[in-house]
Formats: structure tokens, C-alpha cells, sequence
């Protein structure tokens, strides 16, 4: 049974996330301060967590930024603010997902499910190297380097890069993105996507072999520069 943490000081929300994911197989333990919660989710029992924006003790980002330091837990956030700039802020820290309140109890279950389906991948039979330029992607260990230095990715942009180098110099499209890592359907408002990209290319850095590493393609996707130099 996989274990969800709820950090909220919010206890009658989290009596309520709990009465939406028990039935769904799940195990649910709750903080309500982000000293505890911290700790909770560093400790290695949880599957995922989920994290609002007020939390006493710390703020929600600065948990979530500790968190994140620390551990590849998988985070969902929450917030009663639900604008684009904090939906893409909280991206770029190191939230997996978003949510804003007040929320159907069926999104935020398949959110949950969404993003424990993305981490999976830890499960799976040991993969082969990938190695692409600079890039060397072990699939065992999830490791990436970039000329032999280890790059820090979360489990959004590692398998937003595995795709994109599979092959590399192909174009992959958004609507693929959104349906194999993200696994929801393509929303037009959604802006997540192009969050994502942004990491990955400022962790992976913008230029590789004089050029863009990984290109936009208007209206279609990305593509991931080919180690010759070409598309």
C-alpha cells in the first residue's frame, strides 16, 4: 500500500483528503507544521506529498524548496492562490503538480495517481545507457551527466528528457508530452510544459555543439539537437 503525506495545518481539509484516498488503496499520514512535515518527508516511507502553499513554521516554498534539496519525493502542491505566475513559480522550484483550492476531489485523486504513475519508472527493469553528445543517461539508477558532472533533474524533466532523446533529433510533440509524462490530455491554457522545458534546459544548459540543444518548434513541440550537430 503506497503512503501519501498531507502537510496542512488545515485538519478538517486533511480529514478530507484522507476520506478521498483511503477508498482509493491508499495510506495517509498528516502534518500540520512544517518542522514535521519536513522531517515526514524526508524519512523515505512515502510514496508522494502533498503540500500547501501556508504552512506553519515555514512557507510552502521554502519547505517545498528543502524538500527538494533533499529527496525526489514527489510533491503535489496546493494553494487558494491559483494565477499562472504562482502555478509556473511553483513548477520551477520542484512542485511535480499543481493545485488550486477550492478542488474537485476526483482531480486532486487523479493528479495524485498522475504523477505516481510518472515516478513508476523506479519500479521498471533496469534500462540501458543512453548516451547522446554530452548527455549520459544511466536508466537503473536514473542518474544524469552532462560532461561527466551529475545534473539534478526531478522526475517531470528526467522523463521529459528520456523521451526527447529517444530518438534525438526527432520532434516530440506537446500533445505527447502532456498524454506520456504528464499523463493528462493537452490543455491550451496549460503552460506546465513550457515550465518543464525551461529547467531542463537551464540545468542541461541553452547550447550544445554551437547550437540550440533543445529547439521549439512552433505550434508542434521540441526536438533535441542530434550529436552531429543537425536536426
Amino acid at each position: 500500500m503506497q503512503q501519501i503525506l498531507v502537510i496542512d495545518n488545515d485538519i478538517a481539509l486533511c480529514q478530507l483528503i484522507t476520506e478521498y484516498l483511503e477508498p482509493k488503496g491508499y495510506k495517509v499520514e498528516t502534518a500540520y507544521d512544517g518542522t514535521t512535515g519536513a522531517e515526514r518527508a524526508l524519512s523515505g516511507e512515502h510514496a508522494l506529498a502533498v503540500l500547501d502553499y501556508a504552512v506553519p513554521g515555514t512557507s510552502g516554498l521554502g519547505l517545498l524548496r528543502h524538500i527538494r534539496a533533499h529527496s525526489p519525493l514527489p510533491i503535489v502542491m496546493l494553494s487558494a492562490r491559483g494565477d499562472d505566475i504562482e502555478r509556473i513559480i511553483r513548477l520551477q522550484i520542484g512542485a511535480d503538480d499543481y493545485l488550486a483550492k477550492p478542488f474537485n476531489r476526483l482531480e486532486l485523486v487523479a493528479r495524485i495517481e498522475a504523477v505516481l504513475r510518472r515516478t513508476q519508472i523506479y519500479l521498471e527493469p533496469a534500462r540501458k545507457m543512453i548516451v547522446v553528445g554530452d548527455l549520459e543517461i544511466a536508466g537503473l539508477t536514473r542518474t544524469v551527466r552532462r560532461a561527466g558532472e551529475v545534473v539534478k533533474l526531478t522526475f517531470i524533466e528526467y522523463s521529459l528528457l528520456e523521451k526527447l532523446l529517444s530518438p534525438p533529433g526527432q520532434i516530440l510533440e506537446r500533445a505527447r508530452i502532456a498524454k506520456e509524462v504528464l499523463h493528462r490530455d493537452l490543455s491550451p491554457l496549460d503552460r506546465s510544459i513550457d515550465t518543464h522545458l525551461s529547467n531542463l534546459r537551464r540545468k542541461l544548459g541553452h547550447k550544445v555543439n554551437g547550437g540550440e540543444r533543445i529547439k521549439t518548434v512552433r505550434s508542434v513541440g521540441y526536438i533535441y539537437a542530434s550529436p552531429n550537430g543537425g536536426e
